[in-house]
């Protein structure tokens, strides 16, 4: 019968030291179960959160921002794109007089010219990879030089165009869309406006521009380029007074372009771009009444651009752009700031 209370206390002794090495151990674990939950809170919280653009979607919203041409819509999808931009144009001429033989007139000219441009773009999805588009700019321009000092207001050139994306789009593979644009001579053309009452805020012709683009993304990189010709149809029936002379027909030169660059995702959220854009216009030839032809030197415009993407809402990234001349020929500066509104 006593047997029994011995094995008993037996038992206890065995099991009780068990239990009391096990105290210390369950009593740590709370403390790194904490840890851990820390530690996997903060992992989460630099993760990609539901509702959140991947860098990849991020980087294609990037490249609609920094270039339209780079980017289709999904068939029967309307987008509305706003974009604000400032050009700055400056430059200082020589005024000198040698008709008579020797030096009669001698003065430096500033001319500068101010251009803001606020356009609305509507890009519609005729098919997956069909997407045609309408361009309204308005634009308001502030000159200043010799011939005149003032503002001007008027509807810009509206423009026409579409993009087709030939093959399908495969994940890490290049892709190429190609690209056509008609301008309309809506604007203010500077072969009839009065250089002393106004200045232009078109091109005064129609032209056809045509291009091919191509894009790469490796995340959390996207590197682009462009290739592009533009065609002028000729300005007729001019009676633009020019100094002695009547202008009465103008054939603007035919233009080549690229451009090339990359866009970088530095977060779900915010990216950058940096780009390179080069034009080259031949000599454009002017005609005047008494028969007499004048033709201008090549110009070449080459731009290299900086831009922020910000992504302020899951449809819309608010994309800035500085832009800084590189040639004679170039803006002196420029500023944009493009925002897709999807519907």
């Amino acid at each position: 019968m006593k047997t029994i209370p011995i094995l008993a206390f037996i038992a206890a002794a065995l099991i009780l030291p068990a239990h009391a090495q096990q105290g210390p151990a369950s009593s740590s674990s709370p403390g790194d179960s904490t840890g851990a939950a820390s530690t996997s809170a903060a992992r989460d919280a630099l993760k990609q959160q539901e509702g959140d653009t991947d860098q990849t979607a991020l980087l294609k919203q990037t490249l609609t921002a920094v270039d339209k041409q780079y980017s289709l819509l999904k068939r029967d999808k309307l987008q509305v794109t706003y974009d604000l931009s400032y050009t700055y144009i400056g430059q200082e001429r020589i005024n000198a007089d040698l008709s008579t033989g020797t030096l009669t007139l001698f003065n430096i000219e500033n001319d500068s010219s101010h251009t803001i441009t606020n356009t609305l773009t509507f890009d519609y999805g005729v098919r997956d990879n069909l997407t045609g588009s309408l361009i309204l700019p308005v634009i308001s321009r502030y000159s200043e030089n010799p011939a005149f000092d003032g503002l001007s207001h008027s509807l810009g050139d509206i423009g026409l165009g579409g993009r087709w994306q030939p093959f399908e789009t495969r994940r890490g593979e290049p892709s190429m869309s190609l690209t056509g644009t008609v301008r309309l001579p809506t604007g203010r053309s500077p072969f009839k406006v009065n250089a002393n009452e106004g200045i232009a805020t078109g091109s005064g012709v129609t032209s056809f521009s045509g291009g091919v683009n191509f894009n790469h993304i490796v995340d959390p990189v996207a590197l682009f380029g462009s290739v592009n010709f533009t065609y002028s149809l000729a300005a007729t029936h001019l009676s633009q007074v020019r100094g002695n002379r009547v202008l009465t027909r103008v054939e603007p030169g035919t233009s080549f372009g690229f451009g090339l660059g990359f866009a970088y995702a530095l977060s779900y959220g915010i990216s950058t771009s940096v780009s390179v854009q080069e034009s080259i216009s031949a000599a454009s030839e002017l005609r005047f009444a008494d028969g007499s032809t004048f033709k201008t030197r090549t110009q070449t415009a080459g731009v290299l651009n900086f831009g922020l993407g910000y992504r302020v809402s899951p449809k819309t990234t608010l994309n800035i752009t500085a832009g800084i001349g590189l040639t004679e020929n170039s803006p002196n500066f420029t500023l944009g700031l493009t925002m897709p509104l999807a519907f």
